[in-house]
């Protein structure tokens, strides 16, 4: 759906998962913030009929950027309950250095993604998550700011329990790639950063922030191999899918 103020929305169901069955279309939906949504978008969106909205986003970006959420009677809502005080993202504590470099933004990337796993905030969500996924008779939609780190982590997940394959779920992945609208974003970014982190960075240092990279995702799936082994092992241990609730989920989003 081509909206005009919420970038990288997009159904990510429609592959292949287990059984020989596919992820249902229709129900399963990941985007960047509402905060820009404009009428028109809120109305379009209204007609998905929502019934469970998954925000990422830590509390100082929501007071930051309210969601212009569509209404959705009787749906569920689910967000990360973190201090509220303003701070730096874990992931983009490397901005408050001076001129980073797109090696920087590389390796703060990668420390972002291994801690997604374990940060007890995101941990929490996804302990309500996924059996919400289980219940709720309609779409669902996760996002974060620009839909790309902390959603397509969830939405990795959400796959593998579907039994995606690993190919597929890196391909929606990096789907983020051809949705993101860096181009258009590019003075936007810019301009937020210099304004509050004292400097406007280049285009190269803008470029490898907004892209999605594979290495990003593996990082997050190496540090769950390191303590966990696996990841239906994490995903037992850490957010609560076992056998059971792992069958319900499929049962409503597999045809």
């Amino acid at each position: 759906m081509d909206l005009a103020g919420v970038i990288n929305f997009r159904d990510f169901g429609g592959m292949p998962g287990a059984d020989g069955r596919r992820v249902r279309t229709g129900r399963l939906f990941r985007s960047g913030h509402f905060a820009t949504a404009t009428e028109a978008d809120v109305e379009r969106l209204a007609e998905l009929g929502f019934a469970l909205f998954v925000d990422l986003r830590r509390p100082p970006e929501r007071l930051r950027d309210p969601a212009r959420r569509p209404q959705s009677p009787g749906a569920h809502l689910l967000e990360h309950q973190g201090p509220t005080e303003v701070a730096v993202a874990p992931h983009l504590a490397f901005l408050s250095q001076p001129d980073p470099s797109p090696d920087k933004v590389t390796e703060g990337m990668i420390a972002g993604y291994r801690y997604y796993p374990f940060d007890p905030h995101y941990v929490a969500v996804y302990r309500d998550y996924f059996p919400l996924l289980a219940s709720v008779e309609g779409p669902v939609l996760v996002n974060c700011h620009a839909g790309k780190d902390r959603t397509g982590f969830l939405c990795a997940l959400t796959l593998h329990v579907l039994g995606v394959s690993h190919d597929d779920v890196f391909e929606d992945y990096l789907a983020t790639n051809r949705h993101n609208q860096a181009d258009a974003r590019m003075q936007e970014m810019a301009d937020g950063f210099a304004a509050t982190h004292g400097y406007a960075p280049s285009q190269a240092l803008l470029r490898r922030m907004m892209a999605a990279d594979a290495v990003y995702l593996e990082a997050a799936f190496q540090a769950i191999a390191e303590q966990h082994g696996d990841i239906d092992t994490y995903l037992a241990e850490v957010a609560g899918v076992d056998e059971t609730l792992r069958g319900r989920i499929r049962e409503q989003l597999l045809v």
